[in-house]
């Protein structure tokens, strides 16, 4: 039996690694936030986290500390993958850039992931076999995410995606788009058989103020829901492998975003 110690104050440790990256041509910072050692004798989760130059923003350490201390997460480690220059090539989907061939990199940065990356974590951490592996992001790096996830639910129990850049297409707004031109939702729509893989959703309603359609709703809003769709028609189920958080008064930013992260570790890694 697990034994773990309730009401205690976790410290969360904060270290930077760096992977020299023979994919992507680059240095790869990552910021892998862990609790103190021998703390628990549970095994651990594991979460990477697109635009990990943001942790400071998101309040994330403190985040972890908190729901730790109180007990209402298991053991998690989280690795913040910091974005290079080449963040709008290296986010996307892979293999299918925009129609502004924004994503060209995401292949590439697929295979950094599974190649060079979860190698060097369980290189760094000397754990082989986590609990439960999540993959999320914000934005593009939630649209990143949820596409590597998507992909390699071999190494994937679970994706959480925030604000989403669902709007992703092959076609401008001006010569002829429409609907059925959104990247994510088609390859969703067209993968054979329905990967092993629990969704967390997010958005804002304030996220933006287009509304393409022009039917009261903002596209950030529709594109997700839209999205949900799909995967209900691949035979995902709500609430059980789905679960959306639509945020009342939401921005587009890290602010929003630090507000949502505790749901989202809870619903991941929750007890």
């Amino acid at each position: 039996m697990y034994w773990n110690l309730p009401e205690m104050e976790i410290t969360i440790t904060e270290n930077k690694i760096t992977i020299n990256s023979d994919v992507l041509k680059r240095q790869v910072t990552c910021t892998v936030l862990m609790p103190e050692e021998n703390y628990t004798a549970e095994p651990f989760n594991l979460l990477l986290l697109n635009d990990g130059q943001e942790i400071e923003s998101l309040q994330l350490k403190e985040t972890l500390e908190e729901l730790s201390s109180d007990n209402r997460i298991k053991p998690l480690i989280v690795a913040a993958i910091h974005a290079g220059e080449e963040r709008i090539q290296e986010y996307g989907v892979a293999g299918k850039p925009d129609f502004k061939k924004r994503g060209a990199k995401a292949a590439l940065y697929t295979e950094f992931i599974k190649t060079e990356l979860l190698p060097a974590i369980v290189e760094y951490t000397g754990i082989e076999k986590f609990e439960t592996t999540a993959f999320a992001g914000f934005s593009l790096g939630g649209l990143s995410a949820l596409d590597i996830a998507w992909n390699n639910p071999q190494l994937f129990d679970k994706t959480g995606v925030f604000s989403g850049s669902f709007w992703w297409r092959s076609k401008d707004l001006g010569k002829g788009y429409t609907d059925s031109d959104r990247i994510m939702h088609n390859v969703i729509r067209n993968t054979a058989q329905k990967p092993d893989l629990k969704i967390w959703l997010q958005t804002g309603t304030k996220d933006e103020t287009a509304d393409r359609n022009k039917n009261g709703i903002i596209d950030s809003i529709d594109d997700t829901v839209d999205l949900i769709k799909e995967l209900e028609q691949k035979g995902f189920k709500r609430p059980g492998d789905i679960k959306y958080l639509e945020m009342f008064g939401g921005s587009h930013d890290m602010a929003t975003w630090a507000k949502a992260m505790p749901k989202f570790l809870v619903w991941g890694f929750g007890r």
